[in-house]
C-alpha cells in the first residue's frame, strides 16, 4: 500500500504546501473518526480534474464499513458527484438518501478542506484543497445515547474547522511523550469561559481519582483541577492554558497517585474560540515505566563510567610495572597487555556518553590510531594514518572485540611492518547492510617468507573475529610490498 506522499506526488495536483497539510491533518483526523464513529476518506484531485483516496482512517468507537483499505482507489459513481460538488461549491454536502456498500447502509457527507495560507498567517486559502467524505453506518436503527450525541457534536464542531481550515492547527502537540490522549479515554466539553458542558463517564472517572469531587458538569475544570491539587507540588507552566482550553497544546497534570494527560483542541468559527475539547487519557502506568527507563539507563550509563575508570586503573598499574620491570620480554608483554585494556576501556568509555547500547565505532577507531601514534612514538618512528570509509553504529558486543582485534592489528604492523622506520597505516572501512569489511594496510617490510606469525597477539585477533565476531580474516603481502589484512565480519 502506497503511503500518502506517494499518492498525491503520483496522482494529485498539489503542491508542497499542500501536502503538508495533509500530513498535518492525517496526523489529528482520528479523533474526527472516533467522534462521529464514521469512517473518513481524503479525497485528492489530480491533474486531470478526477479524484483519487489518499488516506483512509477508521472509527476505534464503532464498527468500521470498509474492511478493506481504499487509498489509491477512484470514487464510486454516486460519491465522485458529491465529492466534486463539494470540491467546486466549498460547502459541505450531504448525500439525499442513504448509500449502500457492501450490503450496509451507510449515511454520506462530503466536507471541503482548506488550509491556512501560511504557518504564520490566519488567511485562509479561497478554494479548496481536497474533500474528505464522511460514511456513517446506519444499519443499526437504534436511539443514539447521551454520550453518542455529544461526541457527534463535538465531531461536527471539528468537521466545520476542517471545511474552514482552522483544524488541524499548525500548534497542535506533536513531541515524542507517550500517552497521547484519545477520545474513548476521556473526552470534556468546556464552553467559552471554560465551564464543563459535557463529561464523559471515563474522564468523570480519571478525574475523580486525580481528587475532583462530585460532578463536573456546570464547574470551572480549571478551578476543580485547582481544588484538587492542594500539594506543592511542580505544575506545568501550559495547564492553566490546557484545562481552561484556551491553547491547542498538551500537558502533564500530576497528583500523589494519578499522572493524568490532557489535551486541549479550541473550537472556533470564523477565527473566533467558541468553546474546547479537552481529552484526558490516565498515563499513571506509562510515566512510572518512562522514570524506570530513565533511572535503568543512569544506572547503565554509571556502569560503564566506572568500569572504564577500573580498566583504567588496570592499564596504569600496567604501566607503572612495565616501568619498574628489567626485563624488556616482560616490559613489552606489560605494555601489550595495557593498550589491549585501554582499547576495551574506549569502548565503555564511548557507552558511558550515549543512552543507547549502540557505539559510534568510528570515534572508537579515531581514539584506537592515537594508542598506534603512542606506540610509534615510543619506537622512535612516526606514522602516517590514512583512514577512508565509515565504520558506523555498531553494538557494544561487536565493537568492544573489534577494538582490541584492530588496536592488534595496527600496533602490529607500527611495531613489526615498520620496523622503526617512519611509513603510512592505511585502514579503510566498507560498511553494508549485512556486512563490514576493513583492510588494514601497511608499507614496512612485509611477512616474513609470507607468513604470519604464531604469537600471542595473533591468536587474540583469530580468537576474537573469527571466535567471538563469526568473522573471516587474512593476513597477505601484496606485490608492491607491505603487509595487508583483511577482515570480514557478519552484521
Amino acid at each position: 500500500m502506497s503511503t500518502l506522499s506517494e499518492l498525491v506526488k503520483k496522482h494529485g495536483a498539489t503542491n508542497s504546501q499542500d501536502l503538508e497539510w495533509f500530513h498535518l491533518l492525517l496526523s489529528d483526523w482520528q479523533i474526527v473518526a472516533d467522534m462521529l464513529f464514521a469512517d473518513l476518506v481524503l479525497w485528492v484531485p489530480n491533474l486531470q480534474g478526477e479524484f483519487i483516496a489518499a488516506a483512509h482512517a477508521r472509527p476505534s468507537s464503532a464498527a468500521t464499513i470498509f474492511y478493506r483499505d481504499i487509498s489509491g482507489e477512484a470514487p464510486r459513481k454516486p460519491w465522485e458527484t458529491l465529492i466534486r460538488e463539494a470540491f467546486t461549491s466549498g460547502k459541505n454536502v450531504n448525500l439525499k438518501g442513504p448509500d449502500s456498500f457492501e450490503g450496509i447502509q451507510v449515511r454520506l457527507a462530503a466536507v471541503p478542506v482548506r488550509r491556512p495560507v501560511s504557518t504564520k498567517s490566519q488567511e485562509i486559502t479561497a478554494n479548496p484543497v481536497a474533500v474528505v467524505t464522511i460514511h456513517n453506518n446506519v444499519s443499526e436503527g437504534r436511539e443514539p445515547s447521551k454520550l453518542q450525541i455529544n461526541y457527534r457534536e463535538c465531531g461536527n464542531a471539528l468537521v466545520e474547522m476542517i471545511s474552514d481550515g482552522s483544524y488541524p492547527d499548525f500548534s497542535n502537540p506533536t513531541g515524542p511523550k507517550r500517552g497521547a490522549p484519545r477520545v474513548n479515554d476521556g473526552l470534556i466539553r468546556l464552553d467559552l469561559d471554560g465551564e464543563v458542558r459535557f463529561a464523559s463517564p471515563n474522564a468523570l472517572s480519571a478525574f475523580n481519582r486525580l481528587g475532583v469531587t462530585g460532578e463536573l458538569v456546570g464547574r470551572s475544570l480549571s478551578e476543580s483541577v485547582t481544588s484538587a491539587l492542594k500539594t506543592k507540588m511542580r505544575v506545568d507552566e501550559s495547564l492553566s492554558l490546557v484545562v481552561t482550553g484556551r491553547a491547542p497544546w498538551r500537558s502533564d497534570i500530576d497528583s500523589k497517585n494519578l499522572t493524568l494527560s490532557v489535551r486541549a483542541i479550541p473550537l472556533r468559527r470564523q477565527g473566533e474560540r467558541y468553546g474546547a475539547i479537552v481529552l484526558c487519557r490516565d498515563v499513571t502506568e506509562l510515566r512510572r515505566q518512562e522514570r524506570e527507563l530513565i533511572t535503568k539507563d543512569a544506572t547503565i550509563r554509571e556502569i560503564h563510567h566506572r568500569v572504564k575508570n577500573n580498566l583504567q586503573t588496570v592499564a596504569s598499574l600496567l604501566r607503572i610495572q612495565s616501568r619498574r620491570t628489567e626485563s624488556a620480554e616482560a616490559k613489552e608483554s606489560l605494555e601489550q597487555a595495557m593498550r589491549r585494556v585501554s582499547a576495551i576501556a574506549l569502548v565503555h568509555d564511548t557507552l558511558s556518553e550515549g543512552l543507547n547500547q549502540d557505539v559510534n565505532f568510528d570515534e572508537v577507531f579515531d581514539r584506537v590510531m592515537m594508542l598506534a601514534s603512542e606506540v610509534a612514538s615510543s619506537h622512535g618512528t612516526s606514522v602516517r594514518n590514512l583512514i577512508d570509509g565509515k565504520f558506523g553504529m555498531l553494538k557494544s558486543e561487536v565493537a568492544t572485540p573489534l577494538a582490541v582485534a584492530l588496536t592488534e592489528i595496527v600496533t602490529n604492523a607500527v611495531e613489526h611492518g615498520l620496523a622503526e622506520r617512519s611509513g603510512v597505516v592505511h585502514i579503510n572501512a566498507e560498511r553494508k547492510p549485512k556486512k563490514l569489511g576493513i583492510t588494514i594496510s601497511d608499507n614496512g617490510k612485509g611477512l616474513v617468507d609470507g607468513q604470519v606469525g604464531q604469537g600471542l597477539g595473533t591468536q587474540i585477533i583469530r580468537t576474537l573475529i573469527e571466535g567471538e565476531l563469526r568473522g573471516s580474516i587474512r593476513w597477505f603481502s601484496p606485490t608492491e610490498g607491505g603487509t595487508r589484512v583483511v577482515i570480514e565480519i557478519p552484521l
